[in-house]
């Protein structure tokens, strides 16, 4: 449960990062197309959650599917796969992503003597240590 935590909190520092990124990018826009008038962009609170839940979802389901791992999963040596072994279909990745978003305490509430989470257990998906850099069906 340990690694499955902290491959969450280097997951939602790289997301951090990218929504910094993106934030940086927009303010650098507004900037070039007027610059004398030039202020810093203040979104609403519901553009950054809706913008921010769109991202996670992305990076998620868009790693999942790839690679079976996002950068927290690899820095962890984790790796998430399908029933058949695999990397999860885009489907199965994208309910698990939104299953992870909308109810993250269900990562902690492993169960059984494989560890599986909620998401795993209703999307009969697997979390896997694997410290290799390729999959091994590549």
């Amino acid at each position: 449960m340990v690694s499955r935590v902290l491959a969450a909190v280097v997951d939602l520092v790289v997301l951090a990062l990218a929504l910094g990124a993106g934030y940086l990018t927009v303010t650098g826009v507004v900037f070039a197309a007027a610059p004398a008038r030039f202020a810093f962009p203040l979104p609403s609170q519901t553009v950054v959650e809706v913008t921010a839940a769109a991202l996670a979802i992305a990076y998620l389901t868009g790693s999942w599917t790839a690679t079976g791992r996002t950068i927290g999963d690899q820095a962890l040596g984790l790796r998430v796969l399908s029933r058949e072994g695999g990397s999860p279909h885009p489907l199965i990745a994208l309910l698990r992503a939104l299953c992870c978003l909308v109810f993250p305490i269900g990562l902690v509430l492993a169960a059984g003597p494989a560890r599986r989470s909620l998401a795993d257990l209703v999307l009969r998906t697997s979390v896997v240590y694997d410290w290799s850099p390729r999959s091994r069906l590549l």
